[in-house]
């Protein structure tokens, strides 16, 4: 329920819904198309945006083109270094 009302996906919603009472009563002209276009685009991002965060917080993989990718890797790498810096401790 808290990724319902992330940021961008509440701003998705609220636009579409904008969207919908301004082009409910007017002819569907190429500029209409070119909004439901690009409405539809911003949801599909948003949406990709909540489900990295959630396979981020989970510690499942992201893909690689995702903001949330360099986190990962950053954590990953201070994993491989605690755990290097253990095993050189625990050798001597």
């Amino acid at each position: 329920m808290r990724y319902l009302f992330s940021t961008g996906l509440f701003a998705a919603i609220t636009t579409g819904y904008s969207l919908l009472r301004g082009t409910r009563e007017t002819p569907i002209t190429w500029r209409a198309v070119l909004a439901w276009l690009s409405w539809g685009i911003t949801l599909a991002l948003a949406i990709g945006a909540v489900v990295d965060t959630r396979r981020e917080e989970r510690g499942v993989p992201v893909a690689a083109d995702s903001p949330l990718a360099a986190v990962q890797d950053k954590h990953a790498r201070r994993q491989a270094k605690a755990v290097k810096m253990a095993a050189k401790a625990t050798s001597r």
